[in-house]
This record gives structure tokens, C-alpha cells and sequence, in this order.
């Protein structure tokens, strides 16, 4: 499985949601990041406990980098448009895709940023839901 890198997201992610989801709030640029957050944001999806990955296969990965990439607040402004493109690429690259409204999708994000961090489980489970509901093959 592939996985999206800190560069990626430089360059792919960070500038999709610049140029293609303006809204009247900016997106600071990519160098104002939050030291690690971002980091953490890409790296949980993929590690291991006991021999065994903490997050199985393609659609319990990206639910969890998706939530994180909201909660997290790895960037100063536009985080949800951000986890939304990281999102898209991420499944690019592992050859899905996401067959649904962006701004049903946008709507769907506001209400991961709005989740009570408690429900964290509950929340990526929902996640994991809305993923399956909308994914195709490319």
C-alpha cells in the first residue's frame, strides 16, 4: 500500500487545496506548518503493534488519516480542505477513489472537526463508513 509522504502533501495536497478550494479564509503557507503534527497525522495510519498494523487495510487507514489531518490541526487554517485532498491522493495512489459531492464531503468534515474527541473510535467508524459508501476503483 502506498503511502503519502510529508512531500506529497507539499505538493500535491497543500497546493490542490490552495488553488482548488478557495473559500474566504486563506491557507497559510506550507513552512508555517505545525512542527511534527503533520508527521504524526501520516505515520499513525501505517504503524504496528505486536507484529500486527494498528489500522487494517485501505479504508481503516485513510478514516484515520482523514480524522487526524481535522483534529490534529496540523496547519494554522484550512485543515479540513487539506485532509480532504491528502485524502484524494492517498487513494489516487492505492488506485480508488472517492465518487461523491464535494461538498457533501466538506459538510462530512465539519462534522469529524466538530466531534467530541471521546468518540474518537466512533467518529473513524463513521468514517470508515462514509469511505465505503463513496469508494470506487479507478
Amino acid at each position: 500500500m502506498k503511502q503519502v509522504t510529508l512531500s506529497d502533501v507539499e505538493y500535491i495536497s497543500f497546493s490542490l487545496a490552495q488553488k482548488l478550494m478557495s473559500f474566504n479564509e486563506p491557507i497559510p503557507d506550507f513552512s508555517t506548518r505545525f512542527a511534527n503534527a503533520l508527521e504524526s497525522c501520516l505515520a499513525l495510519p501505517f504503524q504496528r503493534f505486536s507484529s500486527g498494523p494498528l489500522y487494517k487495510g485501505l479504508i481503516s487507514k485513510a478514516a484515520i488519516l482523514f480524522y487526524l489531518m481535522i483534529k490534529n490541526h496540523p496547519f494554522q487554517n484550512g485543515n479540513k480542505r487539506i485532509a480532504m485532498t491528502t485524502l484524494f491522493v492517498f487513494l489516487h495512489f492505492n488506485k480508488k477513489w472517492l465518487k461523491v459531492d464535494t461538498k457533501e464531503l466538506y459538510n462530512f468534515a465539519i462534522w469529524v472537526a466538530q466531534s467530541n474527541p471521546k468518540l474518537k473510535d466512533e467518529t473513524v467508524k463513521a468514517a470508515e463508513k462514509f469511505l465505503k459508501a463513496y469508494l470506487v476503483r479507478l
